[in-house]
C-alpha cells in the first residue's frame, strides 16, 4: 500500500533565467488531498509550509532535488500473521489492526516509508508468544485461541507499543481467522444447514396447509364453496348451480334407495307368508297321516307357527269351532274311505283342504 509516502519523484536542477525558472511548477506532481510536499533540498527534507498556497517559485521549490508527497490523515491499517496449531496442516492467521497518523512529514519521508504495514508486522512477529498461545489448540477451537490472542496483543502493546518514527501509532484489536479450508468447510455446512431448515420450513407448511384444508373439506362442501368464493376462485353463481345439481342427485338417490326398501321389505314379507303358509300345509298333510287328531293342540301349533294370527288361506274362527268342542280339547277317529274321502259325521273334516280357503 502506498502510506504514508504516496509518491516521490526526482526535480531535475533548475538553470537559467529567473522566468525560466518559473516554469519549474509544470514538473512537480499535483498534491492529492490530505497530503502535503517535501522537498529534498541538499541533505535536508522540508516540508512545505502547512497553509500556504503552492508557489513554484518558493526557494525549496527551486532548489529541491527530489519531492515526496506525504499523507498525513489518520488510517486504520491491518497487519496478518500466521499461528500455529496443533495440526501443522492448519494454521491459524491473526489480523491486528493498528490506528496511525503522519506527525512528522520530513522524518517519514526522510526514511521513505512507502508501505507502512512493514514496520507493523516485523512489530507483530517481534512477539513470540503468540505462537505459544496458538500452538496447543485444534483449529476448530478458533474462538478460544481469538479470545488468548486478543488479551495477549492488549498486554504486548501496553507493554511494548508500536513505534515508527514520525507517526503515531496505536493498537486496536486482533481477529483470528481458521485457514481457508476449514473456513470453506463450515460454509458448506452452514449452507448445507440453511437449506435443511428451509426444506423442513417449507413441508412444515404444507402439512399446515393440508390440515387446514382437511379441516376445510370435513366440514362440506358449502365451507369450501364460501372459501372459494371469499378468495375470489369460485363464482357464487356457478357454485349455486352445482349445489342444486347435488341436491337434486342426493334427492333422486335418497327416493331410489327408500323405493328399493319398501320393494325389499314387501318381497321379505311376502316371502314370510309363503313360508308360513307352506309349514301350515305340512303340518296338515301329517295331520291327515295320523288315525288320531288332537285338534286342540293343532290348534295351539298353528297360532304359534303364525305368531297368535291366523295365516292367509286358514279358516277363521267359526270354522276352529268346528275342531273345538265345548272349550276342550277332543279326539276324533278318522275314517278314510276307499276313495280317500273322510267322514263328515262326528264334527270331522271330510278333507285337509277344507282347512284352507
Amino acid at each position: 500500500m502506498n502510506y504514508p509516502v504516496i509518491a516521490e519523484h526526482i526535480l531535475a536542477t533548475v538553470q537559467g533565467t529567473w522566468w525560466s525558472r518559473r516554469r519549474r511548477r509544470d514538473v512537480v506532481p499535483q498534491l492529492p488531498p490530505g497530503a502535503v510536499y517535501v522537498f529534498r533540498v541538499g541533505g535536508n527534507y522540508r516540508p512545505f509550509p502547512e497553509g500556504m498556497v503552492y508557489d513554484p517559485s518558493h526557494p525549496d521549490v527551486l532548489d529541491a532535488s527530489s519531492v515526496s508527497m506525504v499523507d498525513t490523515r489518520a488510517r486504520l491499517v491491518e497487519v496478518e500473521r500466521t499461528l500455529p496449531s496443533v495440526s501443522e496442516a492448519d494454521n491459524f492467521t491473526v489480523r491486528a489492526s493498528f490506528t496511525c497518523q503522519v506527525t512528522d512529514p520530513a522524518a517519514i519521508a526522510r526514511q521513505g516509508i512507502i508501505d507502512v504495514t512493514v514496520p507493523l508486522r516485523a512489530y507483530l512477529v517481534g512477539d513470540e508468544d503468540l505462537l505459544r498461545v496458538s500452538a496447543g489448540h485444534r483449529v476448530e477451537e478458533v474462538n478460544a485461541v481469538r479470545t488468548e490472542v486478543s488479551q495477549r496483543m492488549t498486554a504486548y502493546s501496553a507493554i511494548v507499543p508500536p513505534r515508527v518514527t514520525g507517526m503515531s501509532v496505536e493498537f486496536v484489536s486482533a481477529e483470528v481467522h481458521a485457514s481457508d479450508d476449514l473456513r470453506d468447510w463450515e460454509q458448506k455446512l452452514r449452507d448445507e444447514r440453511r437449506s435443511w431448515e428451509l426444506q423442513r420450513g417449507q413441508r412444515d407448511f404444507e402439512t399446515q396447509d393440508a390440515l387446514r384444508i382437511a379441516e376445510l373439506l370435513s366440514q362440506g362442501s358449502d365451507h369450501v364453496d364460501a372459501f372459494g368464493i371469499t378468495r375470489k376462485e369460485i363464482d357464487v353463481t356457478e357454485a349455486a348451480a352445482r349445489i342444486h345439481r347435488i341436491t337434486e342427485k342426493e334427492s333422486a338417490r335418497r327416493h331410489e334407495a327408500e323405493t328399493s326398501d319398501r320393494a325389499h321389505t314387501q318381497a321379505r314379507e311376502t316371502a314370510e307368508v309363503q313360508i308360513r303358509r307352506d309349514m301350515l300345509l305340512t303340518l296338515l298333510r301329517q295331520m291327515g297321516g295320523s288315525e288320531y287328531v288332537d285338534y286342540h293342540q293343532v290348534l295351539e301349533q298353528v297360532l304359534q307357527e303364525t305368531g297368535g294370527q291366523a295365516a292367509p288361506g286358514v279358516g277363521t274362527a267359526a270354522g276352529t269351532t268346528r275342531m273345538v268342542e265345548s272349550g276342550q280339547a277332543r279326539s276324533f277317529r278318522t275314517e278314510t274311505g276307499r276313495d280317500g274321502s273322510r267322514d263328515p259325521q262326528g264334527g270331522l273334516v271330510e278333507d285337509e283342504d277344507d282347512l284352507v280357503d
